[in-house]
């Protein structure tokens, strides 16, 4: 188990021997004993240490069984006691159960077929949230040949090809449930995936029949020593075959013999080890087809037919070729030089005191391969592994080993390599380039002592330095860090040079279909020296000035930095916190808030210079709204007794005054999002782009809901004016409207609210991935679930006033309802022919920004429109009104009683600060007033 304490870590902490440390384990302990002794089997409970974030303590409590009911109620009342007893708790006390099952692999897999490990708790862990599965203690992402699939309890991973080399290590699985975690795991090793038996057979035969009596096929296959196999014909029947000894290969060839050119044209063979569950399947294909591709590499083939062949000379793996257009097409290489291959079986075991002469002698090897390495893509990405390996297994990185890294790097990212990075990046499964990347800022985080290094595509300068710190690096990247009021601070930075030929060019600000993977797009290419930098303190200002690599481009230039989290964490470049400033003489200076990988991305797009603006246009207007909204219920309340003395009044304010409430929290959980989102790091449940999951969610939830709800109340409105207005002769009580209205109200957004979250929630597409918190558009276009009920509605009430509107024109306005029946219509009608479409362009405009993100003027006109939502509704659905405009006015300190003096108040309404109402309105103002005014004088307001 683990909880967080709202307190500062120290150092002491790391030391069992210290006072500190021992008081803090003995009140934790004491807490803990009282709450979980009463589990069921309890035998007993210690802490285990202590960590930082904040403080997370670390603790066993150990049963002789687990019973989740008694367990969940022992977690709440500690996590009680530890706020009152010993410091704030901000996370959540959750057990965690190590099983001692191992993940389930069923039985022995061969290299080439595929594996599954499977993840299933014997106990109940409640709700399943989310899984984690990890492999030699890094994050499994699903992606390439690594699958995860998740039911209700079990989570299977399955991995295509298993690989003994690659596929062999520590397997673990963790299943967040609400009342347990869950853990298994596994070390999967030679004994699980062994070595295929058979090394030679073909899995396809194509076969041209010429009709001659006696034509036969020779079917061969090869077992290496002592393993013994045999032929069958359907995977039945046994069939003599001549066996020859081939070196220490065994190999039964069976001459099969054609009977005739019409028997089956697909007949099977299965070559069988002796003993063993271990079996090829050949597949003859019959035809009296010519071949259409025939080469002395893969064979003879027919258009659509697939053949393998093994790899060249030196190298392991296979080939597997498709015959199209009379050609054998290549669509799977697994070549990799076996001496490469070698390096890479003995990086999976390495010793953090083998690391020197490790990679002295990788360095010495890919040197003298240089030109096979750089033409072989699965080399190079074989090559990037193996340096992830010697990043996670180093602690301390000295000078030899990173020279003898850098000048492996340098072989694989030079000019003689673009080819094999440019169909390393095509391969969507492969993540090579960023993989590359990563290791090399892991490794440089670990660097000890000062030096320079160089190599023809690479500079490397280590140093520290006191407040302030600038560089040249090799006249193409200028590095400036001014004023961090730090002294002896380590800095390192790696120049690449040829980096623009290793890393895609894929944005999270562009789609990525206008990218070219060659980085030769004239719109979008990486246009300058990648610089990786690395410091150990928080650096918030940094100004970097690029000299460009091709002056002929035109484009603006975007300052970007590497995102390793962007699609689905295969990386991406992203701007956020990095601004251009200024393009003079083909250099581009950009600054940015925080260290990494940076570059500059040419693009037809305009950085986020006006993001301020929209934010202080977006304030002010919602803290607008927020004093128009409680002005408008305040005022409501005021006059409610005054102007609801009819059943369509009545409604009619009921609705206006649910749907200024509806705004009014809506646009407090927009504040509230919004500053979630802002200060992602004070929430610990984060998504892929560091916005708070877990909060956002919530408050995007209550957003989603009350925006709609916004629409659902005008739509109240617009079928009251069309009842009241259509249907003269019908007669419905207050509460069937009462009741009709909030179920519409309330009703129907809380239905759309909950299925949106049901729906796109557990694929975790429900908000969106950056910078708000809101739904989501990209992945899984969950903001439709407000856009189209929202303009639904709007196209049915702009349907509505054009009924109305033409009955009234008919029949003349209140031919059959009286005086204040007829006002009420009329102010109605002026509301939702104004804010219907007043607020359906607000959110077509909002859906506008989505589709072109670019757009300036849209994402300016939509800030302003939208938060000041609520002072339109104050003042078209309220001030508008003139009967509460004069019930206001007469019951001002300042009027007396009287005919006289309510004349004189009538008066005063035009010349006070409303009068701009009436020369809005006109003539229909005037008389409106004189109106009102004339019911005051005889006593009796309307």
């Amino acid at each position: 188990m683990t909880v967080q304490l709202n307190e500062t870590f120290t150092e002491a902490l790391n030391d069992p021997t210290s006072a500190e440390y021992n008081n803090l384990k003995d009140n934790m302990e004491a807490v803990l004993n009282t709450e979980y002794g009463g589990i069921t089997g309890f035998i007993g409970v210690s802490v285990t240490g202590f960590r930082e974030g904040s403080i997370f303590t670390e603790f066993v409590v150990e049963t002789t069984e687990v019973t989740t009911a008694e367990l969940a109620e022992a977690n709440k009342a500690f996590s009680k006691a530890v706020t009152s007893t010993i410091a704030p708790v901000i996370g959540s006390v959750t057990a965690l159960y190590n099983s001692e099952d191992k993940l389930r692999i069923g039985g022995i897999i061969y290299n080439g077929n595929r594996m599954r490990l499977v993840c299933e708790p014997r106990i109940n862990v409640g709700k399943i949230r989310s899984v984690e599965w990890t492999f030699r203690g890094r994050v499994i992402e699903g992606t390439g040949r690594r699958k995860i699939t998740n039911s209700n309890t079990p989570s299977v991973l399955t991995i295509e090809k298993a690989d003994v080399v690659l596929d062999t290590g520590i397997y673990q699985c963790t299943l967040m449930g609400d009342v347990l975690q869950f853990r298994q795991e596994r070390d999967v090793t030679g004994d699980d995936i062994q070595e295929a038996p058979i090394i030679v057979s073909k899995s396809h035969i194509p076969v041209r029949c010429l009709g001659m009596e006696g034509q036969t096929v020779p079917l061969e296959c090869c077992v290496q020593s002592p393993f013994k196999v045999k032929w069958f014909k359907d995977s039945l029947t046994p069939i003599d075959a001549g066996v020859t000894e081939k070196g220490t290969s065994f190999c039964p060839t069976y001459e099969y013999t054609l009977v005739a050119c019409g028997e089956p044209t697909s007949p099977t063979f299965t070559c069988k080890v002796d003993d063993l569950d271990y079996r090829r399947v050949t597949t003859l294909s019959i035809s009296e087809e010519p071949f259409t591709c025939e080469d002395d590499e893969y064979g003879d083939g027919r258009e659509g037919e697939q053949s393998s062949t093994e790899c060249p000379p030196g190298q392991v793996g296979e080939k597997m070729a498709k015959c199209e257009n009379e050609k054998w097409i290549l669509v799977e290489d697994t070549c990799v030089i076996r001496v490469i291959k070698d390096f890479l079986v003995s990086s999976g075991e390495l010793q953090v005191d083998d690391v020197p002469d490790f990679v002295g002698n990788l360095s010495k090897e890919v040197k003298e391969i240089k030109n096979n390495v750089t033409k072989e893509p699965n080399t190079i990405s074989t090559i990037v592994e193996i340096l992830g390996n010697i990043a996670d297994v180093t602690l301390e990185v000295n000078q030899r080993v990173m020279e003898d890294v850098l000048q492996t790097v340098d072989v694989i990212i030079g000019k003689d390599s673009r080819e094999s990075w440019t169909a390393l990046n095509a391969n969507e499964s492969n993540n090579a380039s960023s993989d590359l990347l990563g290791s090399m800022e892991l490794l440089s985080d670990k660097i000890v002592g000062t030096f320079t290094f160089e190599t023809d595509a690479i500079l490397l300068n280590r140093s520290t330095f006191d407040n302030s710190f600038y560089a040249n690096l090799n006249n193409s990247v200028v590095l400036d860090i001014p004023n961090t009021g730090f002294r002896n601070v380590s800095i390192t930075t790696i120049t690449f040079f040829t980096l623009n030929i290793v890393m895609p060019v894929r944005s999270s600000s562009f789609n990525t279909s206008l990218f070219n993977t060659n980085n030769t797009d004239p719109v979008n290419a990486i246009n300058a020296a990648v610089v990786l930098i690395k410091v150990n303190e928080t650096i918030r200002n940094v100004t970097l000035s690029y000299t460009k690599l091709n002056m002929t481009l035109t484009q603006d230039p975007q300052c970007v930095f590497w995102n390793f989290k962007l699609f689905d964490y295969r990386g991406g470049w992203d701007s956020e916190g990095c601004q251009f400033v200024s393009d003079i003489n083909d250099t581009v200076t950009c600054r940015c808030d925080h260290l990494t990988s940076f570059s500059i991305l040419m693009s037809t797009g305009i950085p986020k210079e006006f993001k301020e603006l929209l934010d202080i246009i977006t304030y002010v207007g919602v803290g607008i709204s927020l004093a128009s909204l409680v002005i408008c219920l305040i005022i409501e309340g005021y006059v409610w007794k005054a102007i609801t003395k009819n059943s369509t009044a009545f409604m009619r304010h009921v609705s206006l005054i649910n749907t200024a409430l509806s705004l009014l929290i809506a646009d407090i959980c927009f504040i509230i999002g919004a500053s979630i989102a802002d200060n992602p790091a004070e929430n610990p449940g984060k998504n892929n782009y560091n916005v708070p999951v877990e909060s956002c969610s919530t408050a995007t939830f209550f957003m989603h809901l009350f925006y709609l709800a916004v629409f659902f109340w005008m739509l109240v409105s617009g079928l009251l004016l069309f009842y009241r207005t259509v249907m003269v002769f019908s007669h419905m009580s207050k509460s069937v409207m009462l009741a009709i209205g909030f179920l519409l109200g309330y009703g129907c957004p809380l239905i759309i609210a909950v299925v949106t979250v049901a729906v796109t929630a557990p694929g975790d597409g429900y908000i969106m991935n950056k910078e708000a918190c809101w739904l989501n558009w990209e992945q899984t276009r969950a903001l439709l679930a407000f856009v189209i009920p929202a303009l639904t509605i709007v196209c049915i009430n702009i349907i509505i006033v054009i009924v109305v509107l033409f009955k009234m024109l008919r029949r003349g306005v209140g031919d059959a309802s009286q005086r204040e029946e007829r006002h009420t219509l009329v102010v109605i009608l002026r509301c939702v022919a104004i804010l219907t479409p007043l607020f359906g362009l607000t959110w077509s405009l909002g859906v506008g920004t989505m589709l072109d993100s670019t757009n300036r003027g849209l994402h300016i006109v939509f800030a302003l429109f939208n938060s000041l939502q609520g002072f339109f509704l104050l003042v078209f659905g309220t001030l508008f009104d003139s009967k509460i405009r004069s019930i206001l006015a007469r019951k001002s300190p300042t009027t007396s009683t009287g005919s006289n003096t309510t004349r004189s108040t009538s008066g005063g309404i035009s010349s006070t600060g409303l009068n701009w109402f009436h020369r809005l309105r006109g003539r229909r103002n005037v008389y409106h007033t004189s109106e009102a005014a004339n019911s005051g004088s005889a006593g009796a307001p309307e």
